[in-house]
C-alpha cells in the first residue's frame, strides 16, 4: 500500500432541521495502522440509508453521532493488511467503517463476504437491503398467496425488493412512490399490480382504487400520513411491518402522529411489529440462498443507484432523503 493520506467525510455539525452540505466537511488523517487483532481495510462501496440520518438524532440501535466524528456508515471493504487470524489481504468484508478511504477495525467487527460480480450486490440484494426486505415481509408481514401487500417507498432499496418478493409468493402488490416516473417503473419493470403516487394528491382515494379489497400486509418504510392512510384500509387481522419512518427523519417533527390507531388496532385485530434485521441473524444462510436463487432465475431484479466518489457522499445522502434514488443507493469510493 502506497497511500499515506486517509480522506474522511466528517460531521461538521449536527442538523436541527433538514440535512444540508454545511453539516459535513472533508478532512484528512494518516492512514491508520492495525493493532494486534485488527485488520486494515480499503473502503470500496459505502452504503447509504435513511438510517444514516436517524443516527444524527440520538441513540438508536447504535450510539448517537457527534460533531467532529467521521460520518458513520457500513461498507464493503477489502483487506489491505491483517494482524488477525482468518483474514488475509484481498478478502472482502462488510464493516462499519464510516465514510473514509481506510479504516482499522477489530476482526470480530467484520463479516467476511464472498467475491462475486457485481460487488455492489453485496450491499443491495445480498446485504442489509435484501435481508431487511426478506425478513420484514416474510417473518413479520407473513403474507399468504392471494393477499394484498402494500409497500411504501416502493422504488427504494428495500421497497423495490419487498414488492418483488411478495409477487414471488403469489400476492397482489401495490407500491406507493413519489412521481409518475417511479410509479410507471414499478409497474413496467418490476411487475407491481398497482401504484399510488403520493405526490399527486388524494392519497386516500388513490389507495382505495389501488387496493379495493383492502390491505392484508403493509410494509411501512415512511410512517406519517402514509401510515395513517394505510391503517384505515387494513383488513381484519392485517399485519404491519414497521421498518422505518423516513418521512420523520429529516426536518421538523410532524404536527401529529397517525390518528385513530387504538380503535383500529382493536376492532380490526391488527398487528404492528417493529423489527431489527439482526433479530434474524441465525436465519441469514437460508435467506441468502433464497435471494440468490431468485436473482439467478431472473425472478428478482436488483435496481441499484451508484454514485462515484467519496467527496459526493454527503450530496448522495441528501438526495436519498429527498427521494432521488431508484433502488439501492451507494457510493463507489
Amino acid at each position: 500500500m502506497t497511500a499515506t493520506t486517509n480522506r474522511q467525510i466528517q460531521l461538521a455539525s449536527l442538523p436541527t432541521a433538514k440535512l444540508g452540505p454545511e453539516h459535513f466537511q472533508l478532512g484528512q488523517a494518516p492512514v491508520p495502522q492495525p493493532a494486534d487483532g485488527e485488520v486494515l481495510l480499503k473502503v470500496k462501496l459505502i452504503s447509504l440509508d435513511a438510517a444514516n440520518r436517524a443516527w444524527m438524532q440520538g441513540a438508536t440501535y447504535r450510539a448517537a453521532l457527534a460533531a467532529g466524528q467521521v460520518m458513520a456508515g457500513g461498507s464493503i471493504s477489502e483487506v489491505v493488511e491483517s494482524k488477525a487470524p482468518g483474514f488475509a489481504p484481498g478478502d472482502l468484508v462488510f464493516a462499519d467503517t464510516g465514510w473514509q478511504d481506510y479504516a482499522a477495525l477489530p476482526a470480530k467487527a467484520l463479516t467476511k463476504q464472498p467475491r462475486l460480480e457485481p460487488m455492489s450486490h453485496l450491499l443491495s440484494v445480498y446485504g442489509i437491503a435484501g435481508l431487511t426486505a426478506y425478513f420484514g415481509l416474510l417473518q413479520v408481514g407473513k403474507p399468504k398467496a392471494g393477499e394484498t401487500v402494500v409497500v411504501s417507498a416502493a422504488a427504494g432499496s428495500v421497497g423495490s425488493l419487498v414488492g418483488q418478493i411478495a409477487k414471488i409468493h403469489g400476492c397482489r402488490v401495490v407500491g406507493i412512490a413519489g412521481g409518475a416516473a417511479k410509479c410507471a417503473w414499478l409497474q413496467t419493470d418490476l411487475g407491481f399490480d398497482a401504484v399510488v403516487d403520493y405526490k399527486a394528491g388524494n392519497l386516500n382515494g388513490q389507495l382505495k382504487a389501488a387496493a379495493p379489497g383492502g390491505i392484508d400486509v403493509y410494509f411501512d418504510n415512511v410512517g406519517g400520513d402514509i401510515l395513517e392512510a394505510c391503517l384505515f384500509r387494513m383488513n381484519q387481522g392485517g399485519r404491519i411491518a414497521c421498518c422505518g419512518a423516513v418521512s420523520q427523519y429529516d426536518g421538523a417533527p410532524p404536527a401529529h402522529g397517525p390518528r385513530g390507531i387504538p380503535g383500529l388496532i382493536v376492532t380490526k385485530r391488527l398487528t404492528l411489529q417493529g423489527f431489527v434485521l439482526f433479530d434474524f441473524a441465525t436465519q441469514f444462510p437460508q435467506a441468502l440462498a433464497d435471494l440468490q436463487g431468485w436473482v439467478g432465475s431472473g425472478r428478482l431484479k436488483v435496481p441499484e443507484d451508484i454514485i462515484e466518489g467519496l467527496e459526493n457522499t454527503p450530496a448522495a445522502l441528501i438526495g436519498l432523503l429527498a427521494g432521488e434514488n431508484v433502488g439501492k443507493r451507494m457510493v463507489r469510493v
